[in-house]
C-alpha cells in the first residue's frame, strides 16, 4: 500500500496534536493523580469493547512519550491495521500509576477517534459498489485533519486533496466571481501549472465544458441518478469524474453503475465518526 503525499509531515503533525492536548487536559497538573504514591507501579489493560480496526497506536505511544519519557512501558498485543473483536485486549500498559492515569483520558481521546473513523470507512468500503472510489473530505475535526486522514487511508479508503494549498477546486461561488468555468481554469493555470484542477459542475452542459477543458477532476454536484446515468455516456478517462452529495451508507446501492472508474467523496467519513468503546482497567496486584 503506497503511503500518502503527507507522510513527511504526520511525525511533526502526531508531536503538535498530543502537546496541546496534554496541556489542555492536565493544565497546572493532575490534582487527583497527586493523590498517589508517584512510586506505585501499576499494570492495566487496553481493551476494546466492540469489533473494529486498530488505528492510531502511534498517537498512544507518543502520548506516554511526552508525559512519562521512558517510566511508562507499552506492549502492544495487535497490529496496526489489524482487525480487533469484542472485549479484545489490545495492549498492556505499566509503569508509575500517576503517569499512567494522567496520560488515560488523552490517550483513549486519539485512539477512539481514530479507530472510529477507521470503521467508519469499512462500513462505506463494505457498502461501495463495483467501479467506484471512496475518498475523504476536508470536513474533518479541527487540528485533526492528517490524523483522520491516515485513518482513512489505513481503513482501504483514499484521501482527497489535504489543504486549500494542494489542489485546485473550483466551485460555484469561484466560476461567479471569475466570471466563467472557462476563466477560472484558464487562470489556474497560468498560475500554478503544477498543481492538479478540480472544478465543480451542476449541469450536464458544465460537465461537458469541463470535459473539454481536460480539467484533471470533475465533481457532479448533487446530481440525480438520471443525470449520472447521462454523465456515464461522456467519453471520460478513469479517476477522471467524482460524484459527491451527501451520500449516506443507505444510498450506495441506489448508485447507477459508471462505464469507468469514478471517485465518490463522502464528508461522512471523518465528520460522522461514532468514538470506538475502549476502556483501561487496572490489574490487580498479587502482591
Amino acid at each position: 500500500m503506497q503511503t500518502p503525499s503527507y507522510w513527511p509531515l504526520l511525525n511533526q503533525h502526531r508531536r503538535q496534536q498530543v502537546q496541546f492536548a496534554l496541556e489542555e487536559d492536565l493544565g497546572p497538573g493532575d490534582v487527583t493523580a497527586q493523590l498517589l504514591d508517584t512510586k506505585q507501579k501499576i499494570k492495566a489493560l487496553l481493551i476494546s469493547r466492540e469489533p473494529g480496526l486498530l488505528c492510531g497506536k502511534d498517537w498512544v505511544d507518543e502520548v506516554f512519550v511526552q508525559l512519562a519519557g521512558q517510566q511508562v512501558n507499552i506492549n502492544w498485543l495487535v497490529e496496526e491495521g489489524g482487525a480487533v473483536s469484542e472485549d479484545q485486549v489490545l495492549a498492556e500498559i505499566s509503569g508509575p500509576a500517576p503517569l499512567v492515569l494522567s496520560a488515560e483520558r488523552t490517550a483513549l481521546n486519539f485512539l477512539q477517534s481514530l479507530m472510529g473513523t477507521a470503521k467508519t470507512v469499512s462500513h462505506y468500503l463494505k457498502q461501495l459498489p463495483d467501479g467506484y472510489l471512496l475518498l475523504d473530505t476536508r470536513k474533518t475535526i479541527p487540528g485533526m485533519r492528517l490524523a483522520q486522514k491516515y485513518a482513512v487511508w489505513l481503513a482501504g479508503g483514499s484521501n482527497h486533496r489535504l489543504a486549500l494549498y494542494d489542489q485546485f477546486l473550483i466551485k460555484e461561488n469561484h466560476i461567479a466571481a471569475a466570471g466563467s468555468l472557462e476563466r477560472a481554469v484558464v487562470t489556474a493555470r497560468s498560475q500554478q501549472p503544477d498543481l492538479k484542477i478540480e472544478v465543480e459542475v451542476e449541469t450536464l452542459e458544465q460537465l461537458d465544458q469541463a470535459i473539454a477543458l481536460d480539467c484533471d477532476y470533475i465533481m457532479l454536484d448533487n446530481f440525480s441518478t438520471e443525470m449520472l446515468q447521462a454523465a456515464w455516456q461522456r467519453n471520460f478517462r478513469a479517476g477522471q469524474l467524482e460524484i459527491s452529495g451527501g451520500y449516506s451508507l443507505e444510498d450506495l446501492a441506489a448508485l447507477p453503475k459508471p462505464n469507468n472508474l469514478v471517485r465518490l467523496s463522502i464528508g461522512a467519513l471523518t465528520k460522522h465518526l461514532q468514538a470506538h468503546d475502549l476502556s483501561l482497567r487496572i490489574i490487580p496486584s498479587t502482591s
